[in-house]
């Protein structure tokens, strides 16, 4: 799941003088640093501030907003079906959709 927008990243190399950015998969960004030879990564401690700083990327909000939607749905199909089976599947995706909301350590 891509966790940064890649304008934020692009908006800081550009705050910050680092020139063409070059975005290799998901959450993978370099770029030159001022005055150097050689593209590096975007130190994880700046991406870090940049996440906290910006919040979610769009990806992420569709994923929250269809976690609860199918929380609501399973609650209400519970009560109309008499059985906790809609929970238990709801239950399966929600642990799913968590683990891919989790911001791998970079």
């Amino acid at each position: 799941m891509k966790h940064f927008c890649d304008q934020w990243i692009e908006e800081w190399c550009q705050d910050n003088g680092w020139t063409d950015l070059v975005i290799s998969g998901y959450n993978q960004y370099w770029a030159f640093p001022p005055n150097a030879v050689m593209p590096e990564p975007i130190p994880s401690k700046v991406l870090r501030l940049i996440k906290a700083e910006k919040g979610l990327c769009f990806e992420e909000k569709v994923w929250i907003s269809l976690v609860s939607l199918a929380s609501v749905s399973a609650i209400i199909l519970c009560y109309f079906l008499r059985s906790p089976m809609p929970l238990v599947f709801t239950f399966a995706f929600n642990a799913i959709a968590v683990a891919k909301l989790e911001v791998e350590d970079m």
